[in-house]
């Protein structure tokens, strides 16, 4: 019999009138990161998302970005949550919680999270209010908040120390992916049981 273990892989694709999304993740990957959004500086930050949390992500997008580049980063991060929690399955066996905490040079965050099924962001960082090429630096927030309520994922963000905004930005990023990492590995003691005393998440 097949393992499902072996292919926690999940794609998704959404299509409204502001953007067309097609994203695939896998969770027991390598890092292997293929990211197009027409945002540069936000396709540097999936890939350190990736790459740091271990994740096979590939990411093509296509928004209107020549209003904004606001809906593309939200409905990435819409789709981002929506495919790991499809991976993710029945979640039996996985860890559950996850916190990691990533320096980058004078910035330093704390990224702590429950797969929970209760999808909220807790966004405690001052990001400084500055343009990331056409990336607005409050989107890092919104991309968060996307993110989390649809993987159903409680996740907090704790700025330690920072004041270069692509430092604090890029250091959370990273936090988030490598806390998921640990979130989302099945441990072998408990490998057929949920992580709930609810008896599901």
């Amino acid at each position: 019999m097949e393992n499902p273990r072996e292919a926690r892989i999940a794609q998704v694709v959404r299509t409204t009138k502001e953007t067309d999304i097609d994203l695939t993740i896998n969770l027991d990957g390598t890092g292997e990161a293929d990211i197009s959004t027409g945002v540069p500086f936000f396709d540097h930050m999936l890939d350190a998302f990736a790459r740091h949390g271990l994740f096979d992500l590939t990411v093509k997008a296509q928004g209107d970005i020549e209003v904004s580049a606001h809906h593309t980063v939200e409905d990435v991060g819409i789709v981002l949550g929506q495919a790991v929690a499809k991976a993710l399955g029945d979640k039996r066996g996985i860890v559950r919680f996850g916190t990691s905490f990533v320096p980058m040079d004078e910035s330093l965050i704390q990224a702590s999270l429950d797969i929970s099924g209760r999808g909220q962001l807790h966004f405690a960082i001052d990001v400084p209010m500055e343009m990331l090429g056409i990336f607005n630096s409050s989107l890092a927030k919104e991309f968060f908040i996307a993110f989390a309520q649809n993987a159903g994922i409680t996740l907090h963000l704790i700025e330690a120390a920072g004041e270069n905004t692509h430092h604090i930005i890029e250091a959370a990023f990273k936090a988030c992916g490598r806390a998921l990492c640990d979130a989302t590995r099945i441990n072998p003691r408990v490998a057929d049981a949920l992580p709930s005393t609810k008896g599901m998440l």
